[in-house]
Order: structure tokens, then sequence, then C-alpha cells
């Protein structure tokens, strides 16, 4: 039996590695994908990983697409300029960037006073032309305040408006307008009326000046003559006096 089982068992042996060999699944080597960009010269063959078991897989390549980064910019916004677009508007059309505002249910900020201009020509001659500039607020319009007279109204869009005559020293502000209420009054939404010295101002002031110059020179010139005059008569007078035969001497032996 023991003959038996030694010549016996080298058969059984290979019998078992056939039929172990034939029942068990395929090998299926793994598959490796490489990414390649478009153009390149190494590109991957994938027939060497071919198998019969398995269909040839697709190599997907990966387009290079160049990062573009588009730079954010401000508005075209001025906030001094009056009747101009939105900037809204604008940021819906460019994707610019607006200036930050407060909401609506807060009240503005002050606006900026720039200036108060008196006109010197047209039918507004002698009225003054106050200017100023949009704070960073939602604004549904604007009120010019005049020290001692009623308020006066003007849209969001605008940035000037007319108050009349001023005397010197009046107190002008803006105050900014939406739903919450009016904004505060401040130093650089208010500003007083002091006018500015004009051309035609400063040719009456020279005229005055130099007539003035002039009338002092004429009466300095004048006074001047006259004492030469009385000293030119004085000496003339004593001159004749020594001449006179009325001073000889009498008495004469």
């Amino acid at each position: 039996m023991l003959l038996f089982f030694l010549i016996a068992s080298p058969l059984l042996h290979s019998h078992l590695f056939i039929y172990a060999a034939s029942t068990s699944p395929p090998i299926t080597r793994p598959r490796i994908i490489f990414m390649t960009a478009l153009g390149s010269d190494n590109e991957y063959n994938d027939d060497d990983y071919s198998d019969e078991n398995n269909p040839p897989t697709e190599v997907v390549s990966s387009e290079r697409i160049p990062d573009v980064h588009r730079e954010t910019q401000l508005c075209q916004y001025n906030p001094c300029l009056e009747n101009q677009e939105p900037c809204e508007q604008l940021l819906a059309q460019t994707g610019c960037l607006c200036p930050g505002v407060s909401g609506p249910d807060l009240p503005p900020q002050p606006p900026l006073i720039q200036t108060l201009l008196p006109i010197s020509e047209g039918e507004n001659k002698g009225h003054i032309e106050v200017q100023w500039c949009a704070p960073s607020s939602v604004v549904s319009g604007y009120r010019l305040v005049v020290e001692g007279r009623e308020a006066l109204k003007f849209g969001n869009t605008q940035r000037r408006g007319l108050v009349g005559s001023l005397d010197v020293g009046t107190k002008v502000c803006v105050e900014a307008v939406n739903s919450a209420g009016y904004s505060p009054s401040s130093e650089f939404s208010c500003q007083r009326y002091d006018p500015p010295n004009s051309s035609d101002h400063n040719v009456l002031a020279w005229l005055i000046g130099g007539g003035v110059a002039l009338l002092l020179v004429i009466i300095i010139t004048a006074v001047i003559m006259w004492k030469c005059k009385i000293c030119l008569k004085g000496k003339r007078d004593s001159t004749d006096g020594l001449g006179n035969p009325s001073y000889s001497t009498e008495g004469t032996l």
C-alpha cells in the first residue's frame, strides 16, 4: 500500500493542480490610466496592457485650460457728479464693485457740501449755488436747509441747487433723506456763506486806492509849493528893506 501511494501521489498532485487551474477565475491585472495633455509626445500605448477578458478602456485625456484671473475693478461712479447712471446698474452691466453703502432701513450718512458759489451772470445772477457729494448710503432725495428759511427739496440724482441770495455768514446745510429718516448735521454737511473776492471788486478797490494816493500826492505837492513860495517872499522882503534910503543914518556933520 505504501508503494502504491508513493507511485500514485505525483499523478494525484498533478491532477489536482490541473483541476484547480481550470476552475479558478482568470487573473486580472490592474489597469493604469495615464492623464496626458493634448499634443504631448509621451502618449501612453494601451495595447501593452490589453487583456482578452477585459475590453480596452478609453484613455481620458485632460486638456490644459489656462487660469484666467480677471481683475475686479471699481465702478466708474463719481458721488459728486449729478444725473449719472446708478452704481447698481453699473454693477449689473459690468460686474464692477460699488462702494459700500448702508441699507434703506438706516438713516443716511451726511452728504459732503463742496461749495457755495455765487452766480455772476445770467438770469440767476446774484443767487447762490450749493454743490454737494452723495454719502455712502441709500438716498431717496436731498434737502437744502438755509438758516432762517424753509428747506428746499431735490431729487436723489441731483448734486447742486439754488438757494437765492445770502447774507455773509448765513449757514447752509445739506441733508440726505430716505425711508428711515434724515441725515444728521455735521461739519462736513454745513457751511457758512463767505463770498469770494470777485474781479470787479478787486478793480474797484484798486481804483479807489489809486485815487486816494493821487489825491494825497496832489495835496502834499501843493503844501510844499506853498511853503516854498512863503520862504521866497520873506527873503525878497528882507532884501528890499536893506536897500530902502529911509533906513540911512541922519545927523551928518
